[in-house]
């Protein structure tokens, strides 16, 4: 332990530490609240303005996430937010919470980080701590960031502290907060990982410590890649029991009752969110420098990628069995958040459905409660639409209603007894009807 150590160890301890948190989204935006609920003076970094100029508002951006504690915090002056990464020099820890897309080749894309530890390094003092959060393949915080953070002469571990603590949020999520998730820290040096340790024993339930930021790192992929494949699993059971006759959501009931050696994963539509859809091409990306070829990821990420194609093929053919073609026809998506009762569109399924369907033609319009309008989404540049009223004769004059999320507050009764055609990809339509078609 050096004098820089010790000077910051006290800090957090003492909860006078100043927190930075770059990117104010779905994972920075939760953190933040965390860290000011215990006491912590933070700032915000984000380069959107309409953010920036929210939060300054006391007003939240998303649904989920409670703005009391910064209404709070910004009249007794604990949390300021900014644009102007100069604040950096004056942040005891800076926290890393940016995207990590994939490109259009699904390699993966770490402009948001490299910019921001460019930036970080601009104004990188002795006794800072660094952590990365965003999800990305092993080796990036060593490999490509340590060498940016280092150019100005300071030495990690020694001058600076740098780490890795996947995040680990689940937008909606009633029960597990930030503060009830335990947190994995791989730090780069044994000091490194123990001041992470420290500083996040501060506000979650638990710290996991691992022997390096490439451990932590592999963590987080291990864990969404082990729910890709599962989940591709039981879609692919889905289309092959469906050709069977049989109800795939039963069987999971059925094989449920194992009291051992059985998880429950469900089929639906397609999968989305930043992370399952994403995060394994990051280690099929990575592996290929081991000589390694992904197989199984791959494939699971082929049959979940295919889950919307299925979709319309089986609202074609219900369609067709109708007497209504697809072309022209009006068809209209209930929910277009990528899970039940958020807002977050991100890699949404039903955005490949809509964009699928009117690429043959149909009339495509969708009602979210959550979602007023679809954001700008580099796979979808020319996707543009607001969600409409869900009325008794929007329903009626549907030729065909996809549900894509199950979402608590649709009446799916009434939906059902006011549609000729219902698709459901959530199976929440438990009553068997012919104008119900499972999908």
């Amino acid at each position: 332990m050096n004098e820089q150590s010790l000077a910051l160890e006290r800090k957090i301890k003492d909860r006078k530490a100043r927190v930075g948190i770059i990117g104010l989204g779905y994972v920075g935006l939760p953190l933040v609240n965390a860290f000011l609920r215990k006491g912590f003076f933070v700032q915000g970094f984000d380069v959107d303005p309409k953010k920036i100029q929210m939060l300054k508002q006391g007003k939240s951006y998303l649904k989920h996430i409670s703005i009391e504690e910064i209404k709070s915090s910004l009249r007794k002056k604990r949390f300021r937010v900014t644009n102007d990464f100069s604040f950096l020099s004056e942040v005891d820890v800076v926290i890393i919470c940016v995207p990590t897309p994939l490109d259009s080749h699904r390699n993966p894309d770490l402009s948001f980080v490299l910019s921001t530890t460019e930036a970080i390094s601009e104004y990188l003092k002795k006794g800072q701590l660094v952590i990365l959060e965003s999800t990305t393949y092993p080796g990036t915080t060593e490999e490509e960031m340590l060498p940016i953070l280092e150019r100005n002469g300071l030495r990690a571990g020694k001058d600076f502290f740098l780490a890795f603590s996947p995040e680990r949020e689940n937008p909606g999520d009633k029960v597990y907060s930030t503060e009830k998730i335990p947190k994995v820290v791989g730090g780069f040096s044994k000091e490194c990982r123990r001041l992470s340790r420290i500083l996040y024993d501060q506000i979650v339930v638990k710290t996991v410590p691992v022997s390096s930021p490439r451990t932590a790192e592999a963590t987080k992929l291990l864990e969404n890649i082990f729910r890709s494949v599962n989940i591709a699993l039981v879609n692919e059971l889905k289309m092959i029991f469906d050709r069977m006759d049989i109800d795939i959501w039963e069987v999971i009931q059925a094989a449920s009752t194992k009291p051992f050696g059985f998880m429950p994963f469900y089929p639906g539509p397609g999968y989305g969110g930043h992370c399952i859809p994403v995060d394994p091409f990051y280690l099929t990306w990575k592996a290929k420098e081991v000589d390694y070829s992904t197989k199984f990821i791959e494939l699971a990420g082929e049959i979940n990628t295919y889950m919307p194609y299925y979709v319309i093929s089986k609202t074609v053919d219900a369609l067709n069995r109708s007497g209504v073609s697809i072309k022209g026809a009006k068809i209209l998506v209930l929910g277009l958040a990528y899970k039940k009762d958020i807002d977050d569109q991100r890699e949404s399924p039903s955005l490949k459905i809509i964009s699928l369907l009117e690429k043959q033609g149909a009339r495509v319009s969708y009602n979210d409660p959550f979602v007023q309008e679809t954001t700008k989404h580099r796979e979808y540049p020319g996707l543009s639409l607001k969600s409409v009223a869900l009325t008794k004769k929007r329903l009626q004059t549907s030729d065909a209603v996809i549900i894509a999320t199950d979402h608590s507050v649709y009446d799916y009764e009434w939906i059902v007894k006011n549609s000729s055609l219902v698709i459901d990809t959530r199976n929440v339509i438990k009553k068997k009807s012919k104008n119900i078609i499972k999908a």
